[in-house]
């Protein structure tokens, strides 16, 4: 059976996206999927910027909690909806960030990486006075680091993250060429009994492959990982499911047989 969960997606209850709650989810049922997840941002300490304001992106759960309680309830009968968050990891935030997963009874924690020792990857700034593939390379250090320091998620999100932003975004990245970190970051997920997610995200914004790139998943299955969950990452109506006929080709590809979807922080598998 086609994917029918999209287990990533952000509401106004994230500083970067302004839809409302119930309009993600009709949009959600009207592309036929049977499970939603809402993954609101967490991100304690983003830089502040003009057009990133002070918390931004640190969602008043108590806010988002009472309006899926609400839509949840509304739509019981049409979809399932999931209650999760998506976690910034950065060491210096760690022991907050364990006071979030802990305060509520979320059904899944993505573990991401939006800011690479304190700076944004999405902006110049970060690749200023160096190569792309040193850029490229301290953020999947960041990551290793991230892993080691916190445990209390998931799955990690969109692995490859930077290359969304890099001056030739994925034009001259592989996984070969970072294959020595890469494999680490994957043997520590799967040793942490952690999974890692297919992020649809950045074909939209005209990168080639999915995040992580179908060879950082083929290499994660052949490592012993089972845990892959599938995500849009949209923060409008229009993106939700947008390229999962993409991501099924990927998992089958890859050798999976089966996707993940979390509910209470447990993962049920299934299956294609």
């Amino acid at each position: 059976m086609p994917v029918s969960a999209d287990c990533h997606m952000h509401s106004v209850h994230s500083g970067d996206s302004e839809a409302p709650m119930e309009e993600m989810i009709l949009q959600s049922i009207a592309k036929g999927l049977d499970t939603i997840c809402f993954t609101e941002h967490i991100d304690l300490d983003f830089p502040v910027t003009d057009l990133d304001p002070e918390g931004k992106f640190e969602c008043d759960m108590d806010e988002y909690y009472k309006d899926y309680c609400i839509c949840r309830e509304r739509y019981s009968d049409k979809i399932r909806i999931l209650f999760g968050t998506e976690l910034g990891l950065q060491p210096s935030v760690a022991d907050r960030n364990k006071a979030y997963a802990k305060a509520y009874d979320l059904d899944l924690i993505i573990g991401s990486s939006h800011l690479c020792n304190g700076a944004d990857p999405s902006c110049t700034d970060f690749y200023r006075g160096r190569s792309e593939k040193e850029a490229y390379r301290e953020y999947f250090d960041s990551i290793l680091e991230n892993i080691t320091t916190f445990s209390d998620f998931d799955v990690y999100g969109h692995l490859d993250y930077v290359v969304r932003y890099g001056p030739n975004a994925d034009k001259e990245y592989s996984y070969d060429t970072y294959r020595d970190i890469l494999d680490r970051i994957l043997m520590l997920l799967i040793e942490k009994g952690k999974g890692i997610e297919i992020n649809t995200g950045g074909l939209k914004k005209g990168l080639r492959d999915v995040h992580p790139c179908t060879d950082v998943i083929r290499r994660y299955k052949s490592l012993g990982g089972e845990i892959i969950t599938i995500g849009s990452d949209a923060h409008i109506p229009e993106n939700i499911a947008a390229y999962f006929s993409r991501a099924e080709e990927i998992l089958n590809i890859c050798g999976f047989r089966y996707y993940t979807v979390f509910e209470h922080r447990r993962p049920r598998f299934v299956k294609l």
